[in-house]
C-alpha cells in the first residue's frame, strides 16, 4: 500500500515508521537486516532509506600537495529499498535527492524503482558538501527539491525530462518531501521556509516528515503556521532518541535543532553512555505520548545508532 494512504487511514490506529541508512561500502546487509528484523515486530508503517551520493575528500599526492575526489561511501539505496520490500514484505521509501545526481542520472534512478515495483518517494535536495560555503548543484542536475518535484510529476506525466514521451509511463509515483519545525538552516526566516514546503505541496508533494526535534511545542507551533498559510498535507513528526553524551552538543550542530533546556540540564548529570540511552528512552516515550494526546497517530522514528532504543520506546507506547 502506497505511503500516501497509509497515513491517511484510522486516525485511531498508532503507525510507527523507520528511517535506516544503507550499509557502508563493502561492509554487507547483515546487520541492516539484523537491525530491520527486530523493527519489524512493530508491523511498520513504511521503512524510509537514506541516500548518500558522492562526497568530496582530499587526498594527499605528494610535495604537500593534495587532490580534491568524490567518494561514495554509503551506495545502493535502491537495491537496499528491494531487497527490503522483497525480504520482508514492507512498504519501502528509498529517498531521492538532487546532491550529487544529474537530471539523466535521477531519470534512470526512476527508471530503475519503477522495474522494481517501489513508487513511494521521499525527494530532498540534500546535504551541501562539507568544505562548501552553500549548497552547489551537481552540473546538469537541480538545486532545488522543488526542481525535482517538477521532474518527477513530468515522468508520472509520461514525459522524460527532454520531452520525449514515455511508450509505456507504468504506475506514478507518490512523493514525500522533508520539513523542518526550527526551520531550515539555509532559509532566512520561517516564514520563506513555509513558503517553500507550501510550493512543495502545490506541485504535488503528499506529505511531508519533519526533521528530528525534541521539543513537542515547535512542533504544534509549525503545524498550526503551517494549516494557517494553506498547508494541508499530513506533516508526520520525526523523532530521535538521544544515545550518546556527546549528542548533547553534536546533535544541535548536525541536525540544527535546539534541545529543550529541561533535557539538556538532564544529559549533563549523566556519567555514562548508558545513562544518556536510559534518558533518551525516558525523554522520547513521553514526547510521544504527548503527541498522541494531540492525536498524533503517525510516528515517524530516525533510528541511526539507536535501532535499540527506538524498539524499546515503540514496546512502551504499543
Amino acid at each position: 500500500m502506497a505511503v500516501a494512504n497509509i497515513i491517511s487511514g484510522d486516525s485511531a490506529q498508532k503507525q510507527f515508521s523507520f528511517e535506516v541508512l544503507p550499509p557502508l561500502k563493502g561492509t554487507g546487509t547483515e546487520r541492516l537486516f539484523a537491525d530491520i528484523e527486530k523493527l519489524c515486530e512493530f508491523n511498520p508503517a513504511f521503512i524510509n532509506i537514506t541516500t548518500h551520493h558522492s562526497e568530496y575528500i582530499y587526498k594527499e599526492v605528494g610535495d604537500g600537495r593534495y587532490e580534491r575526489s568524490r567518494v561514495r561511501r554509503r551506495p545502493g539505496t535502491i537495491a537496499v529499498a528491494a531487497a527490503i520490500q522483497q525480504r520482508f514484505g514492507v512498504t519501502v521509501q528509498p529517498h531521492v535527492i538532487c546532491s550529487g545526481a544529474t537530471i539523466e542520472d535521477i531519470e534512470y534512478e526512476l527508471l530503475d524503482l519503477q522495474f522494481l515495483g517501489i513508487r513511494d518517494l521521499l525527494l530532498l535536495r540534500g546535504d551541501k558538501a562539507k568544505d562548501d560555503p552553500t549548497f552547489r548543484p551537481t552540473p546538469g542536475g537541480h538545486a532545488h527539491t522543488t526542481d525535482l518535484i517538477r521532474q518527477v510529476q513530468r515522468f508520472n506525466d509520461g514525459f522524460f525530462s527532454d520531452g520525449t514521451p514515455i511508450k509505456n509511463p507504468g504506475p506514478k509515483f507518490d512523493i514525500g518531501v522533508a520539513c523542518y519545525p526550527e526551520k531550515h538552516e539555509e532559509a532566512p526566516n520561517m516564514e520563506m521556509d513555509m513558503q517553500y514546503l507550501k510550493e512543495k505541496q502545490d506541485l504535488g508533494a503528499q506529505y511531508a516528515v519533519t526533521q528530528l526535534f525534541f521539543d513537542n511545542r515547535k512542533y504544534f507551533a509549525f503545524v498550526e503556521k503551517a494549516r494557517a498559510m494553506g498547508i494541508t498535507i499530513p506533516i508526520i513528526p520525526g523523532i530521535k532518541p538521544l544515545a550518546k553524551l556527546t549528542q548533547l552538543t553534536v546533535v544541535p550542530k548536525t541536525f540544527h535543532c535546539d534541545i529543550p533546556e529541561p533535557l539538556a540540564r538532564e544529559i549533563v548529570k549523566c556519567k555514562t553512555d548508558d545513562d544518556a540511552r536510559q534518558l533518551g528512552i525516558e525523554w522520547t516515550t513521553e514526547q510521544c505520548r504527548e503527541l498522541y494526546q494531540h492525536g498524533i497517530c503517525d510516528i515517524h522514528f530516525y533510528t541511526m545508532g539507536a535501532v535499540g532504543s527506538v524498539a524499546e520506546i515503540a514496546r512502551r507506547l504499543l
